[in-house]
């Protein structure tokens, strides 16, 4: 069990049977009243946010979330299938699970697969991964005002922002929680 007062960023926990992440929060402790915490909460599961207020002396159950490390097979349009290394246990995962993560997922890629009581809710992929970029417009000479980008299409399907000079088969690599484009390789 942990207390509203004992709130910290990250922390994963159980209310009204929806597991929750607390994103944000701040102890309050106005003139006149009795002290609060607000917090802004994250569900685990549907990924939706709320900010709500609790008393500091609120109390709710802990809730373990598993995060394994797992290498991403293959897919067959319906399910994405993942191997544990170790022990070479398959699981499939449906596309909607998966988000914004299958933009950035390739064949053989170690990704960290998140469950609660056994159910996947989602993949967290590498923060960094290198793809080749396979369609992008050629930059033009004179066009070099500061900051100047254009849209590349990695091999993955993804269209990220890029330089001027980033060309066809050029290898990127790209943070996969911002989508940006940090440096070519």
């Amino acid at each position: 069990m942990i207390s509203a007062g004992d709130f910290r960023n990250g922390v994963t926990l159980e209310i009204d049977g929806k597991v929750v992440q607390v994103i944000e929060f701040q102890h309050v402790k106005p003139g006149k009243g009795s002290p609060f915490v607000r917090a802004k909460l994250k569900g685990v599961i549907d990924g939706g946010v709320v900010e709500t207020t609790f008393r500091p002396t609120d109390k709710f159950p802990t809730a373990h979330i598993d995060r394994s490390d797992m290498q991403y097979l293959y897919t067959d349009g319906m399910f994405y299938y993942f191997m544990d290394p170790e022990t070479y246990e398959q699981v499939s995962v449906e596309e909607s699970t998966l988000g914004d993560a299958l933009k950035f997922l390739k064949e053989n890629m170690v990704c960290k697969v998140c469950s609660y009581q056994g159910n996947i809710y989602s993949i967290e992929p590498p923060i960094t991964v290198e793809l080749t970029v396979t369609e992008t417009e050629p930059g033009f000479a004179g066009n070099t005002a500061q900051g100047a980008v254009k849209p590349a299409t990695v091999e993955t399907g993804a269209v990220v922002q890029v330089p001027l000079f980033v060309n066809i088969g050029d290898v990127l690599q790209i943070d996969t929680r911002t989508g940006e484009y940090l440096k070519r390789i």
